[in-house]
């Protein structure tokens, strides 16, 4: 079963959204550095990424093969956002923009 996992925030002034987020979700961040800071909040990571191009959240479900999920969407009517990157050590991300304009992540952890 595939589960949401992972929500990412857009953070251009980086230092001062960390400082919101810190004091409202209660938590120190566990990654704090420059192109990333995450928290871990109730089995649920909260990204901030100062480089992000999107002005809103992204939410991302984690999947077992992330290139047949993303075929399986993009056949739905989504057209791809971000293709396939390895982010950290064999962790893959992907996204994908529906007809609303609505951006959704994929997220295949290393096997």
């Amino acid at each position: 079963m595939n589960k949401v996992s992972l929500i990412v925030y857009s953070a251009k002034e980086l230092a001062s959204t960390k400082q919101i987020f810190s004091k409202f979700l209660g938590v120190e961040p566990y990654v704090n550095e420059p192109y990333y800071v995450g928290y871990r909040v109730g089995g649920l990571e909260i990204g901030l990424d100062p480089n992000a191009q999107n002005a809103g959240p992204i939410t991302y479900i984690d999947v077992e093969d992330i290139k047949s999920s993303l075929q399986e969407i993009i056949a739905l009517g989504a057209v791809i956002q971000q293709d396939v990157k390895d982010v950290a050590n064999g962790l893959l991300v992907a996204s994908v923009k529906d007809k609303d304009g609505n951006i959704l992540g994929f997220r295949q952890n290393p096997q």
